[in-house]
């Protein structure tokens, strides 16, 4: 019986014209070799399976022969060639540095480099696997590296640049290897078929390529696989059984369900691959990367983008007909966000039948009723705040505010107030959204509060005696206080832990808690009062000032503890800070 060989043996690569995918780097080298400008060390990096140890042989081949041709490749019968491909050549040497990674490996090395060579013009070290170096490696073969003998020529190898100390990367010639397109791979998988005599379908040598990711040892192994299972006919169907992948076929009826919002139908698909022991991740990951193709089929720009068998592409042009792009956009939208949540959701299969929903209903009509409404939004958390209209326009942050005062919490506390008069929010809102609330204020200012004087006209409210709750005066109280100017803010700071509070209707009573701050109160004690009967409507208000008992519980809370306890005792201010994504200065 004949010795089998794998073909990404058997089909090796012997001359620079037999590599598949690197027309540009054997371009070069080849020039190299015809003008004789090599350079002491050389760095070929990139993915695996790229040929990157191949064409590092098929260099040194080419730099040892006699006889090379015109266009720079080895002529294959001299005795250097001979020698190298009965692997006898004394000029070519191969490291693996992962095995040999330490200092003593190196110095071993560098003890040959010594000898000059017996045939040919050099002797070609190979380094493959180069970062697997140590460090005190590297460093032993810096100084080599960099001055080698006139005889001597370093071919590295690695698939990790990264990992290379940047004194042996200056050192080197870089060549970076690309990864082999679905194209390039088919082409020479049919290439590598016709030799064996085995009869395959484009479709499945497109499969075949895609699942090696660029790699054509990989894809040549897994043709060797796919060719062993079925027994000289390679077919898509056996090749999508052998290697366990995806129909592509779903992806394609998946869509076309989508568009004719078919959700059940959808289901019963996704049951069925389920079944087959596919993943729920898998699919999303794949049906997104067929969401792109369908969207780079739409325009004969991007069409070259596509990485799959004509077959495939003709099949993704007359699917692209049928989407429209707000379509494709917005499923690539849906299908990128269950990606994202796949691995920490509790429940991935209702997540992944969620999304598949939704993707049904993007082009669904809304008419209302039955079946074909659009799905529905989540409703909003509050309900929408009863109150007259305002004559400018708020701000959406304000907008925002009002939806949070009409919960049930907020009308819960302001229900004891007039209703032409309620406040928005109750006063410890005010400590993290000032802004919010003074743009919402139920009236305009018409002089700045704080700086009002007793003889001030302004000071002077309308004749009105309106009714106002502890929460109306709390609410007042630190909107001046937010509102007073520079020159004040020392007590405007203080009057922000005092409460004030109604002894006998209408009149207030504020509590200093030391002489100092009694004292600056006193000097403003007109305009204090001036304010409130301003803004609370009520022109009986009598503001009372006295210091502390000693000894009485007077406790004193900073504005975020004030902000905290308020918080816990109603939720619906957490949830506007949320909404407006706000912080507690």
């Amino acid at each position: 019986m004949e010795e089998y060989i794998v073909s990404a043996r058997k089909y090796r690569p012997t001359s620079f014209d037999s590599v598949v995918g690197q027309q540009a780097l054997t371009t070069t080298l080849k020039n190299a070799v015809k003008s004789g400008k090599l350079a002491h060390a050389y760095l070929f990096c990139g993915p695996r399976g790229v040929g990157k140890t191949t064409c590092a042989r098929i260099f040194a081949k080419a730099i040892n022969c006699m006889s090379p041709t015109a266009d720079g490749e080895a002529c294959g019968h001299c005795e250097s060639c001979e020698a190298f491909n009965e692997q006898r050549s004394f000029n070519i040497f191969e490291l693996d540095a992962a095995s040999n990674n330490s200092v003593e490996h190196i110095k071993t090395l560098m003890e040959q480099t010594r000898i000059p060579p017996q045939v040919g013009k050099y002797k070609v070290f190979i380094i493959d696997e180069v970062h697997m170096l140590s460090t005190a490696a590297f460093n032993a073969f810096l100084k080599t590296l960099e001055e080698p003998p006139q005889h001597v020529i370093f071919i590295l190898a690695t698939t990790e640049k990264h990992k290379i100390l940047p004194t042996i990367l200056s050192r080197c010639q870089i060549y970076d290897f690309e990864r082999m397109t679905v194209r390039d791979t088919i082409s020479h998988l049919k290439q590598v078929a016709q030799k064996e005599g085995i009869s395959v379908e484009e479709e499945a040598l497109a499969v075949i390529a895609e699942k090696a990711d660029g790699g054509m040892r990989d894809a040549l192994s897994i043709f060797d696989q796919a060719a062993s299972f079925c027994q000289g006919n390679i077919t898509y169907q056996k090749v999508i059984e052998d290697l366990n992948v995806l129909d592509s076929d779903n992806y394609f009826r998946l869509i076309d369900l989508a568009l004719e919002n078919k959700a059940m139908d959808i289901m019963v698909l996704l049951n069925n691959i389920i079944n087959k022991g596919f993943d729920g991740g898998l699919l999303i990951q794949g049906l997104a990367k067929h969401v792109r193709n369908v969207l780079m089929a739409r325009d004969i720009q991007t069409l070259p983008l596509l990485e799959v068998s004509d077959q495939q592409r003709e099949r993704y042009q007359q699917q692209a007909q049928k989407c429209q792009i707000p379509f494709l956009y917005q499923a690539l939208r849906i299908i990128n966000q269950c990606d994202i949540n796949y691995r920490q959701s509790s429940n991935k299969r209702l997540l992944v039948e969620l999304t598949l929903i939704e993707i049904a209903q993007i082009t669904q009509p809304d008419d209302g009723v039955g079946s074909g409404r659009k799905p529905r939004r989540l409703k909003s958390l509050f309900k929408q705040l009863t109150q007259a209209p305002q004559p400018q326009k708020a701000a959406p942050q304000v907008a925002a505010a009002e939806r949070v005062a009409s919960s049930p919490e907020m009308v819960q506390h302001t229900a004891a107030a007039p209703a032409a008069k309620r406040p928005l929010l109750k006063s410890a809102v005010s400590l993290s959204f000032k802004n919010v609330l003074e743009k919402a204020s139920p009236k305009k200012m018409s002089v700045i509060p704080g700086t009002l004087d007793a003889s001030d006209p302004n000071a002077v409210p309308k004749d009105e005696e309106m009714a106002f709750s502890q929460q109306d005066l709390e609410l007042q109280w630190m909107l001046m206080c937010n509102r007073m100017p520079q020159k004040l803010s020392g007590i405007a700071a203080r009057m922000k832990n005092m409460n004030p509070v109604i002894t006998d209707f209408p009149n207030v009573e504020v509590t200093a808690d030391n002489q100092v701050a009694l004292d600056q109160l006193e000097q403003i004690k007109g305009s204090i009062a001036s304010t409130l009967k301003l803004y609370l409507h009520n022109k009986s208000i009598r503001l009372s000032l006295r210091l502390a008992e000693q000894g009485a519980d007077v406790p004193v809370l900073s504005r975020r503890e004030q902000y905290q306890l308020l918080e816990k005792e109603n939720p619906s201010i957490k949830v506007l800070k949320d909404l407006l994504d706000l912080e507690l200065a």
